[in-house]
């Protein structure tokens, strides 16, 4: 059993880390260069990522009765991990344009591609069902969050009314934002647009089509633009950046969320089922998003420790990922 949990860790991080490695061995063989890794990056951000995140929230199959409970209390422990992320990195950097990314690592993961399978392998259809559930309402609040700390701690300052603006006009939010406007169009969603019957996949199919034939390139190509992009021998000028915010990425934020859960729980306030369970270990316990670091390129912050990130996060969450489970086995919390 114990080896089944660790293989599933394994297989949901490996392949990432593999891309990237391919990605920084292309660059070594001078098969990629700067121009298409700056092409590359312009690609994923500005259209195969929004069309991900269009697909991600279009395809959950209902926002009606769910566990609006527990939604909520992750939607808190989102937002108090991102005000906490603010502080931590205010605290272990003195450079400016590494604060954003300290931060956004704190309350992003990579909930996406690592968290939704890694659900399906602990909690089986209950907990695949839950986490495609809490993805259509935690990814906006990640990508706003994202924008408005990659925002603030930018190479130049910027009004309020900048950092709004760029939350607002930014591609990952307009593909949020137009996603939850399909699902609700689509028919059944909400009362009042029973008498409007409308699908994607079924009235306009080459359209939905075209989406996730962009969504599947988006993450292979975002990892070997990352790998292309990287320096590792910037890694021992930014080593207490990276401990800092790994740490607090795969230790700080699963030990908060999942505590609090397991709390509210034994009082009665928010039972958790073993679904349940495998969702907020997903949610929380996944390395940081591979686009955070796409996201700072873009943004003008730290791209070098944003994708050091994503990297350590991924690698070491095999091992947190692995004792978590572990542990919560142990206490008879988790079931698999």
């Amino acid at each position: 059993m114990l080896g089944h949990i660790l293989l599933t860790a394994v297989n949901a991080v490996v392949p990432i880390v593999l891309l990237i490695a391919l990605g920084y061995w292309l660059k070594k063989q001078k098969f990629l260069d700067g121009n298409f890794l700056k092409t590359a990056n312009w690609l994923v951000f500005h259209v195969c990522l929004p069309a991900m995140l269009f697909v991600n929230v279009y395809s959950i199959e209902s926002i009606t009765n769910v566990r609006w409970d527990i939604i909520g209390y992750c939607v808190v422990v989102i937002t108090v991990l991102f005000i906490a992320g603010w502080g931590i990195g205010v605290v272990s950097t003195k450079e400016r344009m590494r604060i954003g990314a300290i931060w956004q690592c704190t309350f992003r993961s990579n909930f996406a591609i690592i968290g939704l399978p890694l659900a399906q392998a602990l909690g089986g259809d209950e907990g695949a069902a839950m986490a495609a559930v809490l993805s259509a309402f935690t990814i906006p609040f990640y990508n706003i969050y994202s924008i408005a700390a990659l925002s603030v701690y930018t190479g130049k300052r910027k009004s309020v009314w900048e950092i709004t603006k760029s939350i607002f006009s930014n591609p990952l939010t307009i593909g949020v934002i137009a996603g939850i406007g399909a699902l609700l169009l689509r028919a059944g969603q909400l009362a009042v647009f029973d008498k409007l019957v409308f699908s994607l996949e079924r009235d306009i199919p080459f359209a939905f089509k075209t989406l996730t034939n962009l969504k599947a390139i988006t993450s292979p190509l975002a990892l070997i633009v990352l790998g292309g992009q990287s320096e590792f021998s910037a890694v021992r000028g930014m080593l207490k950046e990276i401990t800092v915010a790994t740490t607090a990425r795969i230790v700080f934020a699963p030990v908060v969320a999942l505590s609090g859960a397991l709390v509210l729980s034994n009082l009665g306030m928010m039972p958790c089922g073993n679904g349940d369970i495998a969702a907020i270990i997903a949610l929380f316990g996944s390395p940081v998003a591979v686009s955070s670091a796409i996201m700072a390129a873009n943004m003008d912050c730290d791209k070098q420790l944003a994708t050091q990130l994503v990297v350590w996060t991924s690698v070491l969450s095999v091992a947190t990922i692995f004792l978590t489970v572990c542990i919560l086995m142990g206490i008879g919390v988790l079931n698999i």
